[in-house]
């Protein structure tokens, strides 16, 4: 039995995935829908090797559906995606606008995946933060191993976390530097061709932003909310793909020899680590991959039983329209998407 899906947001760089993603797992799809918003009706996106056109948000029937993988802004989000799941379809919405609501599961497949049984409440199912997915793939089966009691993060986020307009904007400035001098920043508060920016998100009252808010609260809900999480976020020149810099403090012990078996046997994960100069992952080798990459695996002698290791992935995929689909192929496996015969 296939499903009839619909992608909300197909035109964009996360939608699009999400329709390259249906198609390379195989997920029994029946029927497929692009919708987007007004400013896309009759744009054109691809399914394998069919061209469909998008449809209005606006008149689209979507209690003729059972699945809809939204990847649009959270305002969009809380505005349409309740509406959507009270017509039948279980909606698996991308953005920052349900993720915390105590009636919408946060899940991640190879972390919480009892967590699903719950979504009927609202017909809703979050995706985390793109930055949080990888961590949190990496972090579970060491703290299942040797319970862990605070974490260090340091992001290095690609500029497609920010969307088109955030790899537009490294491209531009990077040609303009070359051959005219720096051009302005429009999406991004400073120049990012050739730079660091120490700030994604906006500021909260206590200096953090709320890109390094979402990471420790979304971590609370799927993993441990006795975690202690502590983090700074940060965008570099990299087209796609997020790392990570994690240091851990375990409550047992936890050498490096013990987490690398650990990490090697754990669902998602590829473990690249040998002391050498080419012996870790970068984001650009993680491009248009599925896995969370985990390198430089080692002790950090400063606390009684800590670790670091460093963590790779593409953040458009598993951080963001993977992640959505693997909810999808999990809400089938438990047997969580019966129908009535279309």
């Amino acid at each position: 039995m296939g499903y009839r899906v619909a992608v909300v947001g197909a035109t964009g760089n996360v939608g699009r995935e999400m329709l390259n993603i249906l198609e390379e797992v195989d997920f029994p799809v029946d029927e497929i829908f692009a919708v987007a918003s007004r400013k896309s009706i009759g744009q054109d996106v691809a399914f394998g090797d069919k061209i469909i056109k998008c449809k209005d948000v606006d008149t689209f029937d979507f209690s003729k559906v059972d699945i809809v993988l939204m990847s649009v802004s959270g305002k969009f989000s809380k505005e349409w995606a309740e509406k959507i799941g009270k017509q039948g379809p279980v909606v698996i919405d991308n953005s920052s606008a349900w993720r915390m609501d105590p009636d919408v599961p946060l899940i991640v497949p190879e972390v919480n995946p009892e967590a699903t049984r719950g979504f009927r409440k609202k017909n809703i199912i979050a995706n985390p933060n793109c930055s949080t997915a990888q961590l949190v793939v990496a972090l579970k089966p060491l703290h299942d191993a040797a319970k862990i009691k605070r974490v260090v993060v340091s992001t290095y986020q690609s500029v497609s976390g920010a969307g088109k307009e955030g790899m537009d904007e490294l491209w531009t400035q990077t040609k303009a530097i070359f051959m005219f001098g720096p051009s302005e920043p429009k999406k991004f508060p400073k120049q990012i061709a050739f730079n660091v920016i120490p700030y994604i998100g906006e500021f909260k009252d206590d200096g953090y932003t709320d890109e390094e808010q979402k990471m420790w609260n979304e971590t609370h809900k799927m993993l441990d909310p006795d975690i202690k999480l502590t983090v700074t976020c940060v965008r570099v020149p990299v087209m796609v793909g997020h790392s990570e810099a994690v240091n851990i403090e375990f409550e047992n012990p936890l050498d490096e020899d013990e987490a690398r078996e650990i990490l090697r046997e754990a669902p998602g994960i590829v473990v690249i680590d040998k002391r050498d100069e080419t012996g870790y992952m970068t984001p650009k080798e993680a491009q248009g991959e599925f896995a969370v990459y985990v390198s430089r695996i080692r002790n950090d002698p400063t606390v009684e039983h800590g670790l670091n290791i460093w963590v790779v992935s593409d953040n458009l995929r598993k951080g963001a329209a993977l992640n959505a689909v693997q909810i999808a192929q999990l809400l089938h496996e438990q047997g969580l998407l019966e129908r009535e015969a279309a």
